[in-house]
């Protein structure tokens, strides 16, 4: 019987996924974004679960229909008689997304409305209802609505295919699974491994690359260890069929494992090779994969190695705090392949281009793919001396200084004097002078103080100009986004130093006022650092609030301008409530909450630096009320207290940043991985009728609705974007949460 599926993958892999659907033997598929539809009996659908590397999911379409209101949901998904796929004594689970749609654009709510419609068919049939189960239901819904066309299916796997059953799911991984074995595929590695290659990961890690590469090398299912499958539960499984399936893997995995090539890691760190270790034992490939403590420096083959591939997956940027020891690490690691690897093929999965450019060797044309939400590059790099050369950067202090050269020769000396060509920047500076001529009126009419008057508005001057009325001076803060290597720095330089030479006559202010900062493309927290030592404070004045911003210190002020919004709104709500403060930087939300009559108020931060600096803030303001200030990892500070929810508040605000290494923190903190346990620890906290805020500055973050049950939900990003910052609505996204009471 032949019947329609869709597999889903990550962003980027659909090629791969495709190339694996036809190795199978499906001959009738149709690829699209983040996967591919096709065509075959249950027993290919289930050869796709165990053998698929790359997929997620295994999708089973029940039903096509047309959702013009929300009871057109209903009514279509009680069409179907769920008894044939489940009894009332089962557990099941929905997972709703929604694109496009007029009708149902809240994921939570859509899967609330399709869970009405099974429970009461089953309720109407049986008088009793089946009960919900997130983690391992007995029979996993999936309903994905575009437009007005929705899909019902059942998800045959259950759980995320990238799940192979090896890893302890106490530590989590830098990647999945299914990524490490695209990198693999990507770089021609199954050829490799008929050529008796041999796989080295320096930087191994937990060990996903040469699981995934011993995998591939042995004929290993990769799905053969796992004990789940949505399937399973399913009343139509076919258990035979399934049996017998596994029992050909089974006999596959024997004879693969006998023609194993070479495949040995590498990891400075002992406890990771310890985890790595565990890993390898887990997944059946105990004696046959070799990993050892061992630097990056020291990574070098025997020669009696076959040649093969060096691959890993290093730091971003985000895992070492610092940019300068990460850019080495990659200096090192290059020199290590220039020294140690001639003739290998290397390959290396990167966010920053910048980093790829450290390793000092040209690589093949880059590949997209994407680790979770964060686009990547895939380095290809074939390790040989006419592919090499020297990496050359200045710092960031180097730079400025640079700028600041000249400029200060283009505001002494004429254009003949100077032999670098002086480039006039009238473009920007009629673009700056429009700008504030609109948005200074706007700030005056609802008494403004700071706010941001230019940010990137024409391409080639990619900077953001923030005005800061305070002392009775208007100080002007620039920040430069550093242009691409490919751009040649000295031109840069030019054109950013005539930028500024524009300024001071457009906003009226002495050259002294206007203070640069170049903000590099990272994806840590090197905001927060320190960049000078003035210790010299200005204040300013927001909505009734005093506030304090340092303009040389550090890259950020003190105050990121487009929470503006929100900090006014916490105020307005927050007479005699009890307000909680998360990742709190310099307090400039709890003096809010204070303003407004907060009765209590917990200021958390892991940075001493910061709580000082929000105490400094709070102590400017004339405020009643019991205030707190606790240094410590948010994160880990809400696991604790969220235990027993001791602590209630009525007011909470979330703003965590995008990705931290802090030294004091154990684990690296990604929004993206870690922002569902953080909402679902801070509601706990929540009074019921309490309000939680949660927003995030990074600009590709996904925010799924249906995985947080018994909270509304409600996107509030467009009230909270403030006039100045309407040019990019991307600056950051804002949710309101609050419980609420549903019976399933």
């Amino acid at each position: 019987m032949t019947l329609q599926f869709f597999a889903t993958t990550p962003k980027a892999l659909e090629g791969i996924l495709t190339d694996e659907l036809r190795s199978l033997g499906i001959t009738e598929f149709k690829a699209t974004t983040a996967g591919v539809a096709f065509s075959s009996d249950l027993e290919m659908a289930y050869r796709v679960c165990l053998w698929s590397r790359v997929a997620n999911r295994v999708l089973l379409v029940l039903s096509a229909f047309e959702v013009r209101s929300q009871d057109d949901l209903y009514r279509a998904v009680q069409e179907i008689n769920w008894f044939e796929h489940f009894g009332a004594e089962d557990t099941f689970a929905v997972s709703f997304s929604s694109k496009n749609s007029t009708v149902i654009n809240n994921s939570h709510f859509g899967a609330l409305k399709v869970k009405d419609a099974i429970v009461d068919q089953m309720r109407a049939k049986f008088g009793v209802r089946p009960s919900i189960n997130t983690e391992r239901p007995n029979l996993r819904i999936n309903v994905h609505l575009n437009g007005e066309k929705a899909e019902l299916s059942l998800d045959l796997s259950g759980e995320s295919l990238h799940r192979r059953g090896y890893r302890d799911v106490s530590i989590e991984a830098p990647m999945k699974e299914n990524l490490a074995a695209a990198m693999l595929l990507r770089c021609g590695w199954t050829k490799m491994v008929a050529e008796g290659k041999s796989l080295l990961d320096p930087m191994c890690g937990s060990g996903t690359l040469l699981l995934e590469g011993a995998m591939i090398a042995a004929d290993v299912a990769p799905a053969l260890g796992r004990d789940y499958f949505g399937f399973l539960g399913w009343k139509k499984h076919d258990a035979e069929c399934w049996q017998n399936l596994r029992r050909d893997a089974e006999w596959r995995k024997i004879v693969g494992m006998k023609k194993l090539p070479m495949i040995v890691g590498f990891d400075k760190n002992k406890n990771t090779v310890n985890t790595a270790l565990a890993h390898v034992a887990n997944a059946g490939f105990q004696g046959k994969i070799h990993i050892e403590r061992r630097d990056i420096c020291d990574a070098k083959p025997p020669e009696s190695w076959e040649k093969g591939l060096v691959i890993c997956n290093p730091p971003y940027g985000e895992r070492l705090g610092d940019e300068a020891e990460t850019a080495l690490l990659y200096e090192q690691f290059g020199q290590t392949l220039k020294t140690n690897f001639v003739g290998w093929q290397a390959a290396l999965i990167i966010s920053n281009p910048e980093l790829g450019f450290r390793l000092g060797i040209r690589s093949h044309k880059p590949i997209t793919l994407f680790n979770g939400a964060l686009e990547c590059r895939l380095l290809r790099l074939t390790i040989e001396e006419k592919a090499f050369f020297i990496p050359k950067e200045r710092t960031v202090e180097q730079r400025i200084e640079h700028v600041t050269e000249v400029t200060a020769k283009m505001n002494e000396v004429t254009e003949s004097e100077y032999k670098t060509p002086v480039e006039p920047a009238p473009m920007f500076a009629n673009r700056l002078q429009k700008n504030l001529k609109k948005l200074s009126k706007w700030a005056k009419q609802n008494n403004v103080f700071a706010y941001r008057v230019y940010d990137a508005d024409l391409p080639e001057y990619a900077v953001a100009v923030d005005i800061y009325h305070c002392d009775d001076k208007t100080w002007v803060n620039v920040q430069e986004y550093e242009p691409p290597k490919s751009v040649d720095q000295h031109k840069a330089d030019v054109r950013l130093a005539g930028l500024l030479a524009e300024i001071p006559s457009v906003l009226n202010v002495s050259k002294e006022q206007v203070l640069l900062k170049i903000r590099r493309k990272q994806r840590n927290t090197d905001q927060y650092e320190k960049q000078a030592e003035s210790g010299i404070f200005h204040e300013i004045n927001e909505g009734r609030c005093r506030l304090l911003v340092n303009f040389e210190d550090y890259l950020d002020t003190g105050i990121f301008l487009d929470h503006r919004p929100i900090r006014l709104q916490i105020q307005k709500e927050a007479k005699g409530k009890r307000f909680l403060n998360l990742f709190a930087y310099t307090g400039s939300a709890t003096v809010h909450a204070a303003v407004g009559g907060a009765t209590i108020t917990t200021t958390i931060d892991m940075s001493n630096t910061y709580l000082q600096w929000a105490k400094n803030n709070l102590a400017l303001n004339s405020t009643t009320g019991r205030h707190e200030f606790i240094q410590a990892d948010c994160v880990e500070w809400l696991e604790k207290e969220a235990k027993n929810a001791a602590r209630q508040y009525d007011l909470i605000f979330l703003d965590p940043p995008t990705f931290s290494n802090s030294k004091r923190m154990e684990n690296v903190f990604d929004v993206q991985l870690d922002y569902i346990q953080l909402i679902q620890n801070s509601a706990k906290l929540l009074t019921k009728d309490g309000v939680l805020y949660f927003s995030t500055n990074f600009r590709k973050f996904k925010f799924d609705a249906s995985l947080f049950e018994g909270l509304s939900i409600t996107d509030i990003t467009a009230q909270t974007i403030p006039e100045d910052f309407v040019r990019d609505m991307k600056i950051h996204y804002c949710w309101k949460i609050a419980k609420m009471s549903h019976d399933f």
